[in-house]
């Protein structure tokens, strides 16, 4: 079978630009080794959102008597916990499944390999093989969990975020290496069912990429449900016991943690595994594959996109690559450009969202700017819904008031971060924003209240 477009691995990269070549009248296929949706979708951001879900609810409960609400006793059933997100991650993935079959895309269940000749070789489950033309290739196998030297993960005491998403029983407590987004949003989730947890994080402050700010409330409102921090710690040694694991650090908290499980979230890697035939190679970048700034690999015909091509490692990010790779191979004219400019989003509670430059990267860049700061205690909205931590904070150039970056925590920060991603595409300035009126009780109200401080002519505060 012969195809313009092959396309290896099925998730928000892959599926993505399988449908954006269909669209464009090309004969495309699809090969995904486990099933539609790829990590994101079956392992990843999806199921971890229902897990978040039913912690918030769970959250909410407790606290149903501060709305003059009484709740009898509560229990939690945590197989079903577990098999509500893992049932939401199949329904998704049926979703692509219907949208290949929709858009005409050919879906191959298996492992697919590319030839020297460029060919695409698909190998079932069952051995058995077949072989796909391909005019162009697109990589887009993702990446898979790092784990600390000497460990492997068991699914009982030592885990990564999908060993995680398939427990059928709570850990009485747990150790979570790394306090990026997967750390902190499986945090919080163990916390909120009664999982005592210690986050361990290398770096001077948990979400590392995050405004410093942002990240010393969230170790706050962390601390008062009960989550042990422990920043600039290195895991010296990590061993299994008969109990659980047992966990020595170093570096600013030097200590012995002994927990039922250990959760592993120190970072990723290139999923290349088995994905190029023994001959074929392509150029590296720190262990990532390297593209041109037309999504091309080193080799010509052979395009990547997606995590597997380095950070930022986000699905909307893999989604935009994707398509503009396709577009840059199909559309005359077309020139691909790289992101540089997208959001981030942790979903823990209080959420956590930002684009844009924080204070420090426009402080090292050496730039002129401002802060505009609005607080959720101020918010009507926010303090009728019980949610009055929080803030939004604006990073705003001196000169001409445009926005340089936004950093908002607190309840749906992850939703209002979408005006302000807005805002720096289309270069809004501060005027522009105050200008636009904001419908009252809303949260989004905040993001009008927080460009008027930083005009200096704040109304609510």
């Amino acid at each position: 079978m012969s195809y313009d477009l092959v396309v290896i691995g099925g998730g928000p990269a892959g599926y993505v630009g399988a449908i954006r070549a269909a669209q464009l009248g090309k004969k495309v296929a699809v090969v995904e080794v486990e099933r539609a949706g790829g990590t994101c979708l079956n392992w990843g951001c999806i199921p971890t959102k229902a897990l978040l879900k039913n912690a918030e609810l769970y959250r909410q409960i407790q606290h149903a008597a501060d709305f003059g609400i009484t709740v009898g006793k509560v229990e939690v059933d945590f197989a079903k916990v577990m098999g509500r997100s893992r049932g939401v991650a199949d329904q998704m993935a049926k979703g692509i499944e219907y949208l290949f079959k929709s858009k005409k895309v050919d879906y191959f269940v298996g492992k697919g390999q590319v030839t020297k000749d460029k060919k695409v070789t698909v190998t079932a489950a069952d051995g058995k093989s077949q072989t796909l033309e391909a005019k162009n290739i697109l990589l887009s196998t993702g990446c898979v969990p790092r784990l600390l030297p000497g460990l492997k993960a068991d699914g009982q005491k030592i885990l990564t975020s999908r060993e995680a998403l398939a427990l059928k029983e709570r850990p009485e407590s747990i150790v979570i290496l790394g306090a990026g987004a997967i750390g902190v949003e499986f945090a919080y989730f163990f916390n909120a069912f009664g999982t005592k947890v210690t986050l361990v994080e290398l770096q001077p402050q948990i979400l590392p990429l995050e405004d410093t700010e942002v990240s010393s409330l969230l170790v706050k409102s962390f601390a008062k449900e009960g989550i042990e921090v422990l920043a600039e710690t290195k895991v010296e040694k990590a061993e299994t016991t008969a109990k659980g694991v047992k966990i020595t650090t170093g570096g600013k908290e030097a200590k012995t943690i002994e927990a039922a499980a250990l959760l592993v979230a120190i970072g990723i890697q290139a999923n290349l595994d088995g994905v190029l035939a023994e001959g074929l190679s392509v150029e590296l970048d720190r262990g990532f594959v390297k593209t041109n700034d037309r999504y091309q690999t080193s080799v010509p015909g052979l395009y990547a996109a997606g995590d597997l091509i380095g950070a930022p490692w986000l699905a909307h990010v893999a989604s935009h690559e994707a398509i503009e790779a396709v577009e840059g191979m199909f559309v005359a004219g077309k020139k691909p450009h790289k992101i540089t400019v997208f959001p981030g989003c942790t979903y823990c509670q209080p959420q956590v969202a930002s684009i844009g430059l924080t204070e420090k990267k426009a402080k090292e860049q050496k730039i002129a700017y401002k802060v505009g700061k609005f607080p959720y205690k101020a918010s009507g909205k926010a303090v009728a819904a019980g949610e009055p931590e929080g803030f939004i904070k604006l990073i705003v150039g001196e000169k001409y008031g445009e926005i340089l970056g936004a950093h908002i925590i607190g309840t749906e920060a992850t939703e209002l971060i979408a005006e302000l991603g807005l805002a720096i595409t289309l270069e809004a300035t501060l005027d522009e924003i105050t200008a636009t009126i904001h419908a009252h009780p809303t949260l989004s109200e905040m993001v009008g209240e927080a460009a008027l401080a930083a005009k200096g002519i704040p109304i609510h505060i």
